[in-house]
């Protein structure tokens, strides 16, 4: 069938990205699904920094790649042998797909799923396949399992949670990476426990979603850091505590004379290697560090092992915020629908697709948390 997609053909073009267009809106050659895999209506698609890191060559990737791996949308095909989603059915995207039977599935740590990721560095599917192809009948990979900036879409079953119909699909799609991330960063990964202060650094999407995490999640004290103050004000208007400006040169001072030596939990999700180390050192003995950013693989930062020793320190990285997609997302959900978790604050913009480069030069400007395609 032909679909419309906003494809990828290179990386680390110049902005400002509405002028340099790195993505392409064309008409391309969708593949009946195969063999454990469904046929998605895409009805909506989340403008995310991990995204922005392939169009700017930070998180390099297999292109041509229709990208979008934040997206819900509706079932309207079944592939041979999916037999437990119906026609119809509402699902969130997982963007690791979950295989189920490697070592790090059969040990409740999905989001290390072997399969999955090796799936996702190679830009096909679980089953090994590509479905996309342009109109020079060339193939364009997959971006995470998912390819969601385009109105179909053909993925493997374990790529998606099946939820309620009564979330609407703008909102759904936020559950798939930002809130699945930053949450599960809080919940699952750093593990908080009532009473704790936590600090977070970077206050995009997912850090948002960390925000709300934590003010669910009990903290007794939440510290937000960053470089934008409209992001701070923001910040405080969801439930904060403290806001520190990383541009302030006494910043970290400022966060420990707050918490009288540092924070309990520290998580990062700037993607910038000092945000990382400003998050690690905002920490009190014994404390937790969390990072989900995403710098260049080539990037490196300096740690003491003393320190780390000697203070019982935790670094540890955070991906798919260790979650359970098939637990958690509905979970969220719940959360939401419940009042406790309210993500929706977090959209700031709808768009088309024919507005995705626009989007993601302002995502790259920082002048919005959560934008969101509709079709």
């Amino acid at each position: 069938m032909k679909i419309r997609a906003a494809v990828l053909y290179q990386m680390g073009l110049e902005r400002p990205y509405h002028e340099s267009n790195p993505l392409l809106i064309e008409d391309v050659e969708l593949k009946n699904p195969q063999a454990g895999e469904i046929l998605v209506k895409i009805h909506a698609a989340g403008l995310c920094h991990s995204d922005l890191s392939v169009i700017d060559g930070n998180r390099p990737r297999q292109v041509p790649m229709v990208l979008g791996h934040e997206a819900a949308g509706e079932v309207v095909e079944l592939g041979p042998g999916v037999t437990d989603l119906l026609i119809g059915d509402h699902v969130v995207f997982s963007f690791v797909p979950i295989c189920g039977h490697c070592m790090p599935c059969m040990t409740a740590r999905p989001a290390l799923c072997e399969n999955g990721v090796a799936a996702n560095n190679k830009g096909v599917l679980l089953g090994g396949g590509i479905r996309i192809q342009n109109n020079k009948q060339h193939e364009i990979h997959h971006h995470m399992g998912v390819s969601g900036f385009a109105e179909y879409a053909v993925v493997s079953r374990k790529s998606v949670v099946r939820i309620t119909p009564e979330l609407p699909y703008d909102i759904a799609a936020l559950f798939g990476c930002a809130v699945m991330t930053g949450v599960g960063a809080v919940i699952n990964t750093a593990k908080l426990m009532l009473g704790q202060t936590v600090l977070i650094t970077g206050l995009g999407g997912v850090g948002f979603s960390a925000l709300l995490g934590a003010i669910a999640g009990g903290a007794s004290k939440i510290i937000v850091a960053d470089i934008n103050n409209q992001k701070l004000a923001k910040a405080m208007e969801l439930g904060a505590h403290e806001a520190i400006n990383l541009s302030d040169e006494n910043a970290l001072e400022k966060i420990r004379d707050i918490t009288n030596g540092g924070v309990d939990i520290g998580l990062e999700f700037a993607g910038v290697v000092q945000a990382l180390e400003f998050t690690y050192n905002a920490t009190a003995r014994g404390g937790k560090t969390i990072t989900a950013g995403l710098p260049h693989p080539s990037k490196t930062m300096q740690l003491v092992p003393v320190k780390l020793v000697a203070e019982e320190r935790t670094l540890q990285g955070s991906y798919l915020g260790s979650c359970i997609p098939s637990r958690d997302i509905p979970a969220y959900i719940a959360l939401y629908q419940s009042g406790r978790l309210p993500v929706d604050k977090l959209m700031t913009h709808k768009l088309t697709l024919n507005d995705i480069n626009l989007g993601f030069e302002r995502l790259a400007k920082g002048e919005a948390i959560r934008q969101i395609i509709t079709f």
